[in-house]
């Protein structure tokens, strides 16, 4: 059996990965002892977190025929499945030496990466009539998420 996904759940979906990932820089900027890469990682949870109002911003202006359900649920455990998904996925618990901001950017690109590929797939698993042709501008957020932190880490190789 198929699964057709809504974009309205892809939007749900981004703004949880959105979460996972200002939680994991404000995490490692617990441990920098560095002030700068302190300052670097708190800038990088506070833009995950802008990223999530403008997904939140672009959900709001979904139509009801993007919002519509592809399937019954009245206890919403598709929802459940898709926030597990999510958090299993991208900015997943792994070890990082985060004392090293080189290591902790090469982690955080790999993140984004994944999350591209995920948001790729769910393309695929959303029909055109349900806002598939909308997640094009969530993988274009997250390419943006990747050329920041390539820049960071060539900084940091320099």
């Amino acid at each position: 059996m198929s699964y057709d996904f809504n974009v309205d759940e892809v939007f749900e979906m981004a703004e949880q990965m959105e979460r996972n990932g200002a939680k994991f820089y404000r995490d490692a900027a617990e441990t920098a002892a560095d002030p700068s890469n302190k300052e670097m990682l708190i800038g990088l949870s506070e833009m995950e977190e802008a990223h999530e109002k403008i997904f939140e911003s672009m959900r709001a202006d979904l139509t009801a025929a993007e919002k519509t359900s592809t399937v019954f649920d009245p206890s919403g455990e598709a929802s459940l499945y898709l926030r597990a998904l999510v958090d299993s996925r991208v900015f997943f618990k792994k070890e990082i030496d985060v004392r090293s901001m080189v290591e902790i950017l090469k982690s955080a690109i790999e993140a984004e990466k994944d999350s591209i590929v995920f948001y790729l797939g769910m393309k695929e698993a959303v029909p055109k009539n349900l806002g598939s042709d909308r997640i094009e501008a969530i993988i274009k957020e997250e390419m943006g998420h990747i050329r920041v932190l390539s820049k960071e880490l060539v900084a940091q190789t320099s």
